[in-house]
């Protein structure tokens, strides 16, 4: 093993302005930038892969001199149970002696998403020869990056290519995989909503056929092959996929192993001979661990294990730089074995490699680097430990002073240029959903809270005990006012409609509404958690009592104000129609008639079947039904006529295409919520209905409902499994459902109902 001789170094262009003279600096900033071990092949050939048939099947061991580190780190981790977790990386951000970089590089660079991730990639760019001899040959480079949202890491290579002397003039394609953050059953906690780059660039996205983005599926696996088939060869694979484990931090290791398993798998299955590899890990104790690694050695020229300056030193992130694929052919019988074995449990089942077939050898090298990184760690965290009780003056000083040398070595080892926003990858032609932010909604804070002990123990505690802990608690438990009202209206017609480049986008059944990009998702969480435990009859429950309930005829006599008489074609008068969906009792209507207003009323879509709680919009028969319903309207309403439709929410991306084509076809569209008893959800008063725009919509309309149709037919006498299931996940490019004012509209009407049911919950 070596400290990582080889290791590429740049001469920086920028001016050498700060000049760091006194040794101990000196040593101190060359020593951060050199945290990398390199395993060394003996000469004898014996680091080379077991026969396939003796895999997977025999039990994991347990390395005891690993397991041992594993038990000394998780001791000195446990001594920050009691800290606050948002008050501890306060004091560690302050700390770090890298956290300038980032600021420096925005300041020098322009960087597009210029995130932790990005400063990491870049350095990995700039300390390892990614590149094969053949990309600087031919001039092209091809890439895939899983598990990659938000994306810093393709921005950072786009940036190192066109300010790169080498690659500027480099003809690059890329794809890229990640769980879809638009897919509304996929987790919040490991699912990334930033979707900066995402909304920008989808056509090179990956999600797989049913949607969802889980490269830990096999056939997404097998289908992710063909999506990159027309890249004449795979040159880098970079994987920086992690779960959350904050709340079992001491079993971070175990708890990703099967998805870097995946992630492996994948790698040596895309990769062209002489490519590259990046994956993130973290500590490497477990078994798994040292299987995966062993593995890595035997089909690559060279292994690395990285600590980039601009990893957080107390953590135990590390990136595995592969470099010099043999070839999947060297390596086919064992990767069909694990193609077959590729799964969510891949490393829950038996170990990869029997103990008896790893050298000692490695076992040696990969104990020392355990070692190293171990020491590391344990003395970052000591040392933040010991400046949390206290920093003197002339500590701060010193410690402001190395951060500034850090970031200015930075600049200078990795040639950090300018580059111009004309060359970012996105121009955001797309304001994504995780950039609306609407000024009086409350925003949820981040996740972690209070310290790990408190954590744990609110795990005990019932949902509405965690609420009125929590961020929400103030705005949830005040009371509906009849100031109120609508407080967010879309006006005007929606004219740039494309409606030509609309297509459906089938994929597996939602089980459940985990995520929307059209919601808070510290709410859903809460209403999810609320409803797991609590059982409401929601079209008779009781609102409450000190709320302001909007009255029916109230609403109906706002829509005949905006309403007037409209003169045929032959000159008489005819009185504005309004459709209203729903019970007439509902609507406490003694007549058809309110004001210059003839009512219509037709029956509303039915309440979710199979399980589902009945405010969310998820289910397949719901959407159905509701989508006949804005069809009908379309068909029968007259030029400026209004329409009053009720909707459980719009979490989804159908129920948002609905409100979207709604948008389009009526002059104004707005929301009236709580609503009396029997309604459930909220109610869009849509007034001002315009033929002509509605013209072009009603087909594809109607072959979407059609789609429905035949998906819930073909589900009819069938006992499928509901991962099985099928239906229609979206009608409308992402594109169109996240322009204009349409995403805040929906943030703001989805949060209010949801506040609504979680008040009247919290109140019963």
């Amino acid at each position: 093993m070596s400290s990582g001789l080889g290791i590429k170094r740049k001469v920086g262009k920028h001016s050498n302005n700060m000049v760091v003279s006194d040794p101990e600096t000196l040593t101190e900033v060359q020593r951060l930038f050199s945290k990398v071990r390199h395993y060394v092949k003996p000469s004898s050939r014996e680091w080379c892969i077991p026969d396939p048939n003796v895999c997977l099947k025999h039990q994991a061991e347990k390395h005891c001199r690993l397991q041992t580190l594993k038990e000394s780190l998780n001791s000195v981790k446990n001594q920050l149970s009691d800290k606050n977790v948002q008050v501890w990386h306060q004091h560690t951000n302050s700390t770090n002696r890298a956290g300038k970089v980032i600021a420096a590089v925005r300041s020098a660079a322009n960087p597009e998403i210029c995130t932790q991730a990005w400063c990491k990639f870049y350095e990995i760019l700039g300390s390892f020869n990614l590149f094969p001899d053949e990309v600087l040959q031919t001039g092209e480079l091809n890439t895939v990056h899983l598990c990659e949202a938000p994306g810093a890491f393709i921005t950072a290579l786009n940036h190192y290519i066109k300010t790169s002397e080498s690659t500027r003039y480099c003809d690059w394609s890329w794809a890229a995989n990640t769980l879809n953050p638009y897919h509304e059953a996929n987790g919040g906690s490991t699912t990334i909503a930033d979707d900066r780059l995402i909304a920008n660039t989808l056509p090179w996205w990956f999600f797989g056929s049913d949607n969802t983005g889980n490269i830990m599926i096999q056939k997404h696996l097998l289908e992710l092959q063909v999506f990159v088939s027309n890249m004449h060869r795979v040159d880098i694979v970079t994987a920086d996929g992690s779960f959350d484990c904050q709340e079992n931090p001491d079993e971070q290791e175990a708890l990703v192993a099967s998805l870097h398993y995946c992630e492996v798998t994948a790698a040596l299955l895309l990769l062209s001979p002489g490519g590259s590899f990046v994956l993130k890990m973290f500590t490497l104790y477990e078994y798994s661990s040292v299987c995966l690694i062993y593995l890595l050695n035997c089909c690559f020229h060279s292994v690395n294990i990285f600590k980039p300056a601009t990893s957080k030193a107390g953590n135990s992130e590390v990136y595995v730089v592969c470099l010099n694929y043999d070839g999947k052919e060297a390596v086919r019988p064992l990767l069909s074995k694990l193609i077959r074995n590729y799964g969510m449990h891949l490393a829950d089942q038996e170990a990869l490699f029997p103990k008896t077939l790893i050298p000692q050898s490695f076992l040696k090298q990969h104990e020392e680097v355990c070692s190293y990184f171990h020491k590391l760690q344990v003395e970052t965290i000591t040392e933040n430990l010991q400046l949390f009780e206290g920093m003197s003056t002339e500590q701060r000083q010193r410690l402001d002073y190395i951060r500034d040398c850090i970031a200015h070595e930075y600049l200078q080892r990795f040639q950090v240029s300018f580059l111009s926003r004309s060359r970012w990858i996105s121009r955001n032609t797309v304001i994504p959903a995780c950039c609306r932010i609407s000024a009086g909604r409350p925003l949820g804070q981040k996740k972690q809270t209070g310290s790990f002990n408190e954590r744990r123990e609110l795990q005990n505690l019932t949902w509405r005990e965690r609420i009125e802990r929590g961020y929400h608690a103030a705005w949830i438990q005040k009371h509906s006012t009849e100031a109120d009202g609508p407080s967010c209206v879309l006006e005007g017609s929606l004219s740039k409609c494309h409606v030509d480049s609309w297509y459906v986008i089938v994929g597996a059944a939602l089980p459940a509404l985990r995520n929307s990009p059209f919601c808070e998702g510290g709410l859903l969480n809460h209403l999810n958690e609320a409803l797991t435990d609590t059982v409401v009859d929601w079209t008779c429950a009781p609102p409450c009592s000190s709320c302001h309930v909007v009255c029916a005829a109230s609403i109906l006599s706002s829509v005949a104000e905006i309403c007037a008489f409209k003169g045929d074609s032959d000159g008489s008068q005819r009185k504005q129609q309004c459709l209203v969906f729903g019970s007439c009792s509902v609507w406490d209507a003694c007549d058809s008639n309110i004001g210059d207003l003839t009512l219509t009323f037709s029956a509303e879509p039915s309440f979710p079947q199979r399980g589902y709680a009945p405010v969310h919009d998820g289910e397949p028969q719901y959407q159905q039904q509701l989508l006949g319903c804005v069809l009908f309207s379309l068909q029968t309403l007259n030029s400026g006529d209004a329409l009053l439709l009720p909707v459980l929410s719009a979490l989804t991306r159908v129920t948002a295409a609905v409100v979207l084509c709604l948008h389009t076809c009526f002059r104004s569209v707005t929301f009236r919520c709580p609503m009396p008893s029997g309604v459930v959800g909220t109610l869009l008063v849509c007034v001002g209905f315009s033929p002509e725009a509605a013209a072009p919509i009603v087909p594809v309309l109607t072959n979407v409902h059609n789609c429905m149709t035949q998906l819930l037919r073909e589900e009819e006498g069938k006992s499928q499994s509901p991962e099985w299931r099928r239906q229609v996940l979206q009608f409308v490019p992402m594109e169109e459902l996240l322009s204009g004012g349409l995403t805040e509209f929906l943030w703001t009407m989805n949060s209010e109902i949801i506040r609504q049911k979680l008040h009247v919950l919290m109140q019963s």
